[in-house]
């Protein structure tokens, strides 16, 4: 018998009427669910709400309003984002009844970027940059210089302090925002310069004529009692600051020799296009360069789209179709080779791709991936008109291309029927485990983790020391394969590269399949000397190169093993720097009293020494671990491998790529940018002797 509900029962899990619907005011949902506006509470998502500052000044460049933006880390968390574009309006709205200002920066989805004339094309055109930026700060403050004067207003948390005043004259114009992320949505708040210089970096080539400068004054010591609001431009305090500025007038084509600046390239002359069609600006540089790897670097109204979209999918396509025509006319390749793939005319390629639309919609608020349809077609067209007439009005070019393209596909067959070889009796989709992999008895993956290991001496302790029933061990014996050139058929030819592949479960290339990982925590555990960085660069840069989706996902990690063991007495700390040996020790104490023990000398033997012995010796005894097989496998689980104590670094993909970049460098065929850098960096050097 089935009980029909009575809509009197009020009963738990009955009542649902309009009290129980939620209506979030102002900039609520966003503190409420930031995630939904910046992607992540985490690094990214902290460095995106000064990308969110600085893509509203760059957007002002864009129009032609602003050729000069200043980005300051301030202390206490802050950051300071100064041009001289119009300045946000302060004239009272009239829908909202107070100032734009305000209007702007505590409600979602207000700005100038919807229609009518304040932008013809930008960036931010969900409209929610500066508010979310607002909403998630604890302090924020908004100066504009505009008709005159300067008009202030401060927030907290979203909400404004006071109104829009005016508080002095200026014949300048300008926006500045000042802004501090508020710890309760961000835990982990430190600003890392190099993410903003690299960020800003692209931006300066992408807006040609826009000086931009970077200021790390997180060191200002403010003794005088000045503020950053005393001044336009920070830099005019007259401050010896660490700084960054960017200015050029190459665009696209400065781009891509930056990019390849390391490389060898294929054509001379760096073919570039810029056109509107349709409504679409579209601008596109390339060069090829002896590679294996390609690297597509797309934007769209100036923001890095780096999953790609609609523009990139035009530019694949008009690629192919416009080498393979050429090829064919040109009669430069055998009917029995085929056509070339898009796999083939993108190896060894360096592209930067831009569009500008008026109207322009993304895939996601965090804008990684272009969805607006009409880029599609405009960059196919655009690009592929251009690009043929360049290769007809450039022979040798064309040539260099195509025969870069011929080789890319016999080499692709090559691998194929190679790769088809190894992988026809399914062994590395975990039929067939490496020998020396010790496994974990759980299955898993979200539990399971795998140690890389640098040699069977740190094998042998990890395998003793780990928990059986999470922990894989698989030894690396030396350093893996320097895949820098290396195809996949002679990557699997590698014993070592091939028990990893194995083990991971994934398969590569064009089989891979993520949601077959064995281990979703895979941690790079070597030894802290030059051998042990060498082979963890060499891992990284296999997983950027082949498994980028595994970085992406978060798997990838470093262990973070401890320098020293220090027995005080009874008591033993691990120190995982000089500083905190340093610390550990005491500043205090004499050189004298310090024995530092050899590790050949088994630490043991210290520690069984007599109490009363011990408590009359001042001495304080120092290992140094060269290397994780030194340790037994007590001291490796309680420093590397307890979770509960265990330091571990998750690798992000700028980690790995830059990674990719050195290798670049130091395993390249270009002999002056290795020579340059080992000359720049042989004071970091450490000597072991």
């Amino acid at each position: 018998m089935v009980k029909e509900k009575d809509d009197k029962d009020t009963s738990k899990g009955h009542h649902y009427d309009a009290s129980d619907i939620s209506v979030l005011e102002g900039l609520e949902p966003v503190r409420r669910r930031p995630g939904m506006y910046i992607g992540t509470t985490g690094p990214e998502g902290l460095h995106h709400l000064v990308w969110e500052i600085f893509d509203n000044s760059r957007d002002e460049a864009m129009g032609g309003f602003c050729n000069d933006i200043e980005v300051v880390l301030l202390p206490n968390n802050r950051v300071r984002v100064a041009d001289n574009g119009r300045g946000i309006p302060v004239d009272i709205h009239k829908k909202t009844k107070v100032s734009a200002l305000e209007t702007v920066m505590t409600t979602l989805h207000a700005g100038g970027k919807f229609g009518g004339e304040g932008y013809k094309v930008s960036g931010g055109l969900h409209g929610v940059g500066a508010s979310v930026v607002n909403a998630l700060s604890i302090y924020c403050k908004v100066a504009v210089h505009k008709d005159g004067g300067v008009y202030m207003q401060e927030y907290s948390q979203g909400k404004k302090k006071s109104a829009v005043k005016k508080i002095s004259s200026s014949k300048l114009h300008g926006t500045i925002v000042t802004f501090e992320p508020d710890q309760e949505i961000f835990k982990d708040i430190k600003f890392d310069l190099n993410t903003v210089i690299n960020h800003i970096r692209q931006q300066a080539y992408l807006v040609k004529g826009l000086k931009i400068s970077i200021i790390d004054a997180r060191g200002w010591d403010n003794t005088k009692g000045m503020d950053d609001s005393d001044v336009f431009y920070f830099r005019d305090l007259g401050l010896e600051l660490p700084s960054t500025s960017f200015y050029f007038e190459g665009g696209l084509i400065s781009l891509i020799k930056f990019y390849n600046k390391f490389q060898k390239p294929i054509q001379s002359t760096i073919f570039y296009v810029e056109k509107e069609l349709d409504g679409v600006g579209v601008e596109v540089a390339l060069q090829y360069v002896d590679d294996i790897v390609d690297r597509i670097v797309p934007f769209a109204n100036n923001i890095n789209t780096p999953e790609g979209g609609t523009h990139v999918t035009g530019f694949k396509t008009a690629l192919t179709r416009t080498l393979n025509t050429y090829c064919k006319k040109n009669e430069m390749m055998k009917e029995s080779e085929g056509g070339f793939t898009g796999e083939d005319v993108l190896e060894g390629l360096t592209v930067a791709i831009s569009v500008k639309l008026r109207e322009i919609q993304f895939e996601g608020q965090t804008k990684a991936k272009l969805g607006s349809m009409e880029a599609q077609g405009a960059v196919a067209t655009v690009f592929g008109e251009a690009f043929n007439n360049f290769l007809e009005e450039n022979p040798d070019e064309a040539k260099a291309i195509i025969n870069k393209s011929i080789l890319a596909l016999k080499a692709r067959k090559a691998a194929k029927a190679a790769k088809d070889s190894i992988l026809r009796k399914g062994a590395l989709e975990g039929m067939t485990l490496p020998g020396k992999l010790a496994d974990c008895q759980t299955k898993d993956a979200s539990e399971s983790e795998l140690f890389l290991v640098e040699g069977d001496s740190a094998g042998g302790s990890a395998k003793q020391g780990r928990d059986r029933r999470t922990q894989a061990i698989l030894p690396l014996r030396g350093k893996i394969l320097n895949v820098e050139r290396a195809r996949i058929d002679k990557m699997l030819a590698s014993k070592e590269v091939k028990s990893l592949v194995i083990a991971m479960g994934t398969s590569i290339g064009d089989t891979f399949d993520l949601s077959k990982m064995r281990y979703h925590k895979i941690i790079i555990a070597t030894d802290a000397d030059v051998d042990g960085s060498h082979i963890r660069t060499l891992l990284l840069t296999l997983f950027y190169r082949y498994f980028r989706a595994v970085i992406d996902a978060g798997y990838i990690y470093i262990a973070q093993p401890p320098l020293y063991k220090i027995k005080k007495g009874k008591e033993i700390s691990y120190a995982y720097t000089d500083e905190e040996r340093i610390k550990i020790v005491g500043k205090g104490a004499d050189v004298s009293d310090i024995q530092e023990v050899e590790t050949d000398v088994p630490v043991e033997e210290v520690e069984e020494a007599p109490e009363e012995i011990v408590k009359k010796s001042n001495k304080v005894h120092v290992q140094r671990f060269k290397g994780l097989g030194e340790m037994n496998p007590e001291e490796l689980w309680e420093t590397t491998m307890d979770p509960m104590h265990r330091i571990l670094k998750k690798v992000n993909i700028d980690d790995a790529e830059e990674a990719n970049k050195i290798f670049d460098i130091l395993m390249g065929s270009e002999v002056p940018p290795r020579k340059s850098f080992i000359q720049s960096n042989a004071k970091l050097a450490e000597i072991d002797i």
